[in-house]
Parts: structure tokens; sequence; C-alpha cells
């Protein structure tokens, strides 16, 4: 930095000089004394001074003026000092205007208007304006100090940013749960470490890979496996780094980006949520001008390559519906490479990476745990094991057991156990809610999925919870399975009324009737099983005003139709379920009452209650 400064001094000389000769001229405007604008009061050159003068408030000095007791006043802004006339001085605060003025030469008081500032007050003028000079000098001089042009800018951000080359440790063996996403990359690899063989066959290998998917389902450590694979050079972006406060800095960025690519080839560039740059243009915005100018440079970037260049640009986002068309022709991002959430085997095989980390005990069945986290992604079950440890490390345990780990996923879906005291109505109320929803899972249990268990411990938000074990993954329901898992939902709120009555209903229900609505929806307006409207899809899109969803393609004649439908299907769930439970109301009774004794019964534990054969 001082470098910097000693190779501009003349600049900064001038700025001092500047700040001088400002300081001097405010200093020469205050310092003329301007004459009083009555023009009848006589002006006075000098004043009297007393070590102490008398200090009067304004209704005191006018008293004192009127009186005739005050011979002389100096008078800048609202403060008043001079001498009185039996030879002692005074200090007053005033209000200073023209009637004052006029009453003052009226009662005889010699006045003088001192329009001088004192040395903060010429500061607080000049001082703001050379630092605001001095940072637009910054600003603007910074990129040529880094190297000349916006291009110094992006010099240093690169620099210190990801976009360093760096040759990555993590393999494919490092990532699991994703096979079929590994084999559309591991050509990638190929090409890497011998580009002579496409070549010869006149082969391309795609320029650019787009990976989708849900966040945490291991777009960025797929990217990374590649380079790893391929030992070849990372290079790691984001498209947030590609937006500055400066315009064009975002062009000049991917420009430079690409130049230390095309330098270190064979290599790997991957920029991570792409959608922060590579929206759909034509949106008219005038803040969207400098993020499509970026764009505009990245597809340019990303023409350029040749066909034997060895650079591949591999880019991830969640939204890949609301990239721009050009980005997605063939000759940039012409592979798109979808990775869904793990199955139960990719699932276990995820598990086992992250245990080689740990020490089990005995009581761990991964097969199980990878049954019991249906639709975690990869991220999600790195930190279930990372909780399972913590828990075991709190318990003082030296390995993590299955109960360590039954318990990280209770944190993770329903949040932490909570302290509170819940009272006996409560209780009694969370025992019968959840002892309804286990109940209606056992009568359809060859609809549904298996119990795991049933707690009245409350958690979160929730007082209580039955979580099921799937046997395997479902890719779709029948409408008997859809009918099952509704009355399901709605059996929390059927035990409620059955057994406390209509009027104490609760709030409990919220999460049940939110899930059976979209279901129900779900059945109703996308997978064609409502008889009165066919088979017809009917889209909802989220993004209207204030967040709400807004249909597209919907009359408002089909739209009532189709609320109807919906409550239609809940409405006959929920009389099931009211049906099915006053049938076995002695049974759902003695359900709940052992949770009120136990607060969580196992799969095992209800079969026994119930009667029911494992």
């Amino acid at each position: 930095m001082l470098k910097n400064f000693s190779a501009n001094k003349y600049l900064i000389a001038f700025l001092v000089i500047a700040a001088v000769i400002g300081l001097d001229i405010f200093g020469r405007r205050g310092s003329d004394s301007a004459p009083a604008t009555v023009p009848e009061i006589p002006q006075i050159q000098s004043t009297e001074k007393r070590a102490k003068p008398a200090e009067m408030n304004f209704s005191e000095f006018l008293s004192a003026a009127t009186a005739g007791k005050i011979a002389t006043a100096t008078i800048n802004n609202n403060e008043a000092t001079g001498t009185m006339k039996d030879g002692g001085a005074f200090k007053a605060q005033i209000v200073y205007d023209a009637a004052m003025l006029k009453q003052l030469g009226k009662s005889g008081v010699s006045i003088t208007i001192d329009n001088s500032t004192g040395l903060w007050e010429r500061l607080g003028v000049v001082v703001p304006i050379v630092l605001m000079v001095l940072f637009i000098f910054l600003i603007l001089r910074g990129p040529r100090m880094a190297g000349g042009g916006l291009g110094g800018v992006t010099q240093m951000t690169i620099t210190r940013g990801n976009s360093v080359p760096n040759k990555s440790k993590i393999t494919f063996k490092d990532v699991a749960g994703i096979e079929d996403a590994k084999k559309e990359v591991s050509e990638l690899v190929d090409f890497l470490k011998r580009p002579a063989e496409f070549s010869k066959l006149g082969a391309r290998l795609p320029r650019g890979v787009l990976l989708s998917g849900a966040p945490g389902t291991g777009k960025t450590l797929l990217a990374r496996a590649v380079a790893g694979e391929a030992n070849v050079p990372f290079f790691s972006s984001s498209g947030s780094e590609f937006s500055g406060i400066l315009v064009g800095l975002g062009v000049s960025k991917v420009r430079e980006l690409f130049k230390l690519a095309k330098q270190n080839a064979p290599c790997i560039v991957f920029i991570d949520e792409i959608d922060a740059i590579g929206q759909k243009r034509g949106k008219g915005l005038m803040s969207d001008h400098d993020r499509e100018q970026t764009l505009n440079q990245l597809l340019i970037e990303m023409d350029g390559f040749e066909n034997n260049s060895g650079i591949i640009v591999i880019a991830a986002t969640n939204r890949p519906d609301i990239l721009d068309s050009a980005l997605l022709r063939p000759g940039r991002f012409d592979r798109q490479v979808y990775i869904e959430l793990p199955d139960k085997d990719g699932r276990r095989d995820i598990l086992k990476i992250y245990a080689e980390k740990l020490k089990l005990d005995g009581s761990v069945d991964l097969d199980v745990t990878a049954r019991g986290t249906s639709g975690f992604s990869g991220a999600e079950l790195a930190n279930l094991m990372n909780e399972a440890a913590l828990l075991a490390v709190r318990r003082k345990s030296k390995t993590v057991s299955a109960k360590d780990l039954d318990n990280a996923r209770d944190k993770i879906l329903m949040g932490p156990e909570k302290s509170i005291k819940m009272t006996d109505n409560d209780k009694k109320l969370a025992a019968y809610h959840e002892a309804g929803h286990a109940f209606l899972s056992v009568h359809y249990r060859d609809l549904s999925d298996p119990i795991l268990k049933a707690t009245i411990i409350p958690r979160g938000r929730a007082l209580g919870m039955v979580q099921h074990l799937p046997k395997d993954e479902k890719r779709s329901l029948n409408l008997a399975e859809i009918r099952a898992t509704l009355s399901i939902y709605m059996a929390g709120r059927a035990a409620e009324e059955v057994f406390l009555g209509k009027d104490k209903i609760t709030t409990g229900a919220m999460a049940d009737i939110a899930a059976a609505t979209n279901l129900a929806r779900h059945a109703v307006a996308q997978a064609g099983l409502s008889k009165k409207l066919g088979m017809i899809a009917l889209n909802e899109t989220v993004g209207g005003w204030g967040g709400m969803s807004r249909r597209e393609n919907v009359s408002d004649k089909t739209a009532e139709l189709l609320d109807a439908e919906i409550k239609s299907l809940i409405d006959k769930a929920y009389g099931d379920s009211v049906k099915v439970i006053t049938k076995s109301k002695p049974k759902v009774k003695k359900l709940a009452d052992e949770l009120l004794k136990r607060e969580t019964l196992s799969a095992a534990e209800i079969n026994k209650i119930l009667g029911i054969k494992s």
C-alpha cells in the first residue's frame, strides 16, 4: 500500500494543498466581520474581556439591553459576548434574527457581527470533501496498481478466491449413492487423461456438463471427483463471484478465469450456482444489464474452445428451468446430468463411507438406518452420522450406537427434544392423537409402510410422532394406497374427536392436514386420479404476488371443481378414520394408555399390544 501511495505522491500532495487552500479560504471568509444589517447601529472594533465573563440566558440578555446596561455586543451565530456599561464582561446564548438586532440598536448597544468559523468547523466542511476525492481516486486507481484496467481487480479477486488451480484429492471412491451420474461423467476422465485418442477419431467431448438436482445431492463433490480421477487442475468458482459493485467487473472475471484455465489445460472449470449469472435474458431490467453482459462473455468464452483444448466446464444448479437456452445448446453445456436423491442402496453406501470415520458398536445396522432415512440427501446423511457421533460424545461413550443414530434422525426430522413440562391434558391429547395414527397404520399395513415407532416425547414443534420404516423405494402410488395414506394422515384428528369430543379437537393436526392436502392435490391435479376432472394436468406455479401460487392453465370453473375434489378425498379419508377408530375404540384406548406410561413404543410393542403377530 505504501508503494502505491509513493507512486502517486504528486496526486496526494495536490490533495493536501487543496485541503490547506480550502482551510485558508474558509478562514479568510470567516475572519471578515460583517457590519450589522441595521444602519443606525454603530460599529465597534474592540471589546473588553474579563477572565470570567458573566453568563446570561437570552431573556436576561434582552432585559439587560432594554435597561441600558449593555455597552457593546459581538455576535457570532447564536452566541453574544461583550461588555456591560459598568465595565464587566458577559457571555450569552441568543436567538439571532433581524428583530433582535433592531431592538438592541434602539437600546443603544454597539454591535459587531462576527462571521468567522473555528478550526473544527472548517475541518468539518473540508475533510469530507478530501476523503470523498481520495476514495474515488483509490477506486479508480486501484485496478491500475494491480496490473492495469479492470483485469487488475479480477486478478486480485481470483488469486484470493477459490479459482486458484488446485489438485483435487477426491476420487470416485469417495462418491456414493449416485452411480448413474458417475457413469455419465466417467468418460470425461478418459478424455482428460488421453485426449489424443479422441482427437484421432474426430470425437468431440462435451465442452460443458450441467449438474442439476436438489441441494446436498453431491454436485460439487462429483465435479471434484472428476478432477481428482483425471489428476488435472481444478478451478472452482460460483455464480455470485461474478457480480460486484463495478459495472463490467463480472465480464473481466470471466475473461480472466478462462485465461488461467487455458494456461493450465487440461483442467476442470467448475461454476457452482450458475443460475446467479445464467438466468434467462430479456427481462428489460436495468439491474440485469451487468449480469447479462457477464453471461454473454461466458457464452463467448465457451465458444472459443478448440475441440482438443482440454478444458471442460462443469456447472451446478438447483434450478435448471430458469437457465438461458443459449447456455444449454450443443457446443456449450450440451450434456445435462440430473442427480436424484439416493435410493435405499445408495443411502447405505453413503452411510458406509461416513461410517469409516466413526467407531460403531455391534448394535448398528446401516441397512436399517438406510431404510429409515428415505428422502435424505447425501449431505443430510453426513449430518446424521455427525449428529450421532456428537450424541455419543455427550453420553461419554467410546462408540456410536444404534440408539444414537435413531436419536440423531429424530432430531433432524422433528428437532431437538424439548424440556417443557406438559400438562396431563396435553399428554393425554398427544397419546390419543399418536395412537390414532399408529392404529390406522397397522390397520392399513398392507397398503402403507410399516411402523418404526410411536412417541409422545415433544421435539421441535411436534408433541409426538409416528415414524414409518419403508420396505422399499416407491416410485408411484396407486389410488388405494393414496386413500390409505390420507386416512393415516387424518387419524390423529379423528382420534381426538372420538375420545375427546368434537368441541375438544385441537390445532395439533395442522401438519397432518397440510400433508394430506398436498397428497390429494397431487393425485387430482397432476396424476389424473379424479373421475370428474379426468386425466389432465392442472399446473400450479409458485411466484405470484406475496409468494402465492397461481394456476397457469385452469379456468375458474375447473378450479372450483379441483378444490371440491381435493376436499372430497380428504373428507372421505377423515370419515374412514373416524369409522375405524370408533369400531376399535378399546384397542386404540389401550394403545394410548401404554403410550402415556412408556412415552415411546416400538413396532414390536405396538403389535403385541394390539394382538398382531409380527
